[in-house]
């Protein structure tokens, strides 16, 4: 229920917050390529990489309102294998996009009867670079509320059939207003998440009848019963969502279920003089001559709503900010873009890296390439460290430009891998 989190947080940048909200609510509640219950299951998958428990736990419920199969939260094997083989993809996106290429393309496109169409892949691609990106700024901020992180987050939970994501309130001053305004467009016709208990007694009655959810979750407690008496861990079981009406859906969600080859992470991109065939030049592919239009031409309007998005990160004010760096703000801005998009093997030939290790300090560098690479590596220790010299509001201003330049860094890979294949 904590679905005002990210909200709350996102609500320092009001204008940003509205250009996010709008593009969530688009990818996930518009007509599109996708099925809606589809485009749930994929984000599920994508949180599940960076073990973002928040997303994953949101991105259930709203595939259960959607009309969800129950059985595809027993994990990969119980899906359908055109989504399942969106698998590979998902996890060179999150953690080394530089090594997806026009095969991975041409395999997802030409798989018989189960094969994606452009505009359907397209569609995916933004959802799992969006939920990768969504996912480093949960664990930067503080809204996964890990005891292990401290217990940064301070955000009171609210129930899940108050608000859905689009329509959460911020805590800021002007709020209320946003909120306003934001109900008056089109995210009005986002709908309400339903009682999560009248929702999974509403599954029970439709697919299994009471009497055999209750022979099921006898037959569960039973096995854990005896795996627990001969000290054995089963990594394969898992507990049905469904098994508890009244407790929480995903209390006990083994992530792990949701991916393959769960070892498979961020390694450092190869140093531009050592490899310089696998350097990404922004001159010769980019999101501006390239990326817009090809996204916008297969996926229509979501170009323009991306486009809009990046360019508010890059127009927020952060003069404090970048006074403390003793340099102008777009400068500043500008190192920390360059500095995430340098860690993914993306290079600007017209601009001269010397200044990223003058501009950040070490700790700055560090804690923005963890939440960059593998944001659940976060920890309160790094949180604290960073903070100290910041305002509340120049930290969620970083994690949005490590937000941004991710996602873009992300599309980039893919659609210039999508472009060659079409050619």
């Amino acid at each position: 229920g904590r679905l005002e989190a990210v909200t709350q947080q996102m609500g320092c940048h009001p204008q940003y917050l509205d250009s996010f909200l709008k593009t969530q609510h688009y990818l996930m509640h518009m007509d599109g390529p996708l099925p809606f219950d589809c485009r749930h299951y994929i984000a599920i998958m994508a949180a599940a990489r960076h073990q973002c428990r928040y997303l994953v736990n949101l991105h259930v419920l709203q595939f259960l309102r959607a009309g969800g199969d129950p059985q595809w939260l027993r994990g990969l094997d119980f899906i359908p294998p055109k989504l399942r083989n969106l698998n590979e993809i998902n996890k060179i996106l999150a953690h080394r996009p530089w090594l997806i290429t026009k095969e991975h393309i041409e395999k997802l496109l030409k798989i018989s009867e189960w094969s994606w169409s452009l505009a359907e892949l397209v569609h995916a691609v933004v959802l799992l670079a969006h939920c990768h990106a969504l996912a480093s700024f949960v664990f930067g901020c503080g809204c996964e509320q890990d005891e292990g992180l401290g217990g940064r987050g301070s955000l009171k939970p609210l129930s899940p059939s108050s608000q859905c994501f689009c329509e959460a309130t911020v805590s800021n001053g002007c709020g209320q207003e946003l909120l306003r305004i934001n109900r008056k467009r089109s995210l009005d016709s986002c709908m309400e998440l339903d009682s999560l208990r009248e929702r999974v007694q509403r599954i029970h009655m439709e697919t299994e009848g009471k009497e055999e959810m209750r022979l099921l979750q006898q037959e569960q407690e039973e096995g854990e019963r005896q795996r627990a008496e001969v000290g054995v861990q089963d990594g394969s079981s898992w507990l049905s969502p469904l098994a508890d009406p009244s407790g929480e859906v995903t209390s006990a969600t083994n992530l792990a279920r949701y991916m393959q080859d769960p070892d498979f992470g961020y390694q450092d991109f190869a140093r531009r003089d050592e490899d310089q065939t696998r350097v990404f030049r922004v001159q010769d592919y980019s999101w501006e001559d390239h990326g817009f239009s090809l996204v916008n031409r297969l996926y229509s309007d979501i170009g323009h709503l991306l486009d809009e998005k990046f360019r508010m990160v890059d127009g927020l004010q952060s003069s404090a900010m970048a006074k403390r760096q003793g340099c102008e703000p777009s400068v500043f801005k500008r190192g920390i873009w360059n500095y995430i998009h340098c860690m993914f093997g993306i290079r600007y030939d017209d601009y001269d890296y010397a200044e990223v290790n003058q501009l950040l300090e070490r700790m700055l560098k560090v804690y923005i390439k963890t939440v960059t690479c593998y944001p659940e590596k976060t920890n309160s220790e790094m949180f604290d460290r960073f903070w100290k010299q910041f305002k509340h509001s120049e930290k969620v201003h970083v994690n949005l430009l490590i937000l941004e330049a991710r996602m873009q860094a992300e599309l980039l890979y893919a659609l210039q891998a999508i472009t060659q294949y079409m050619i």
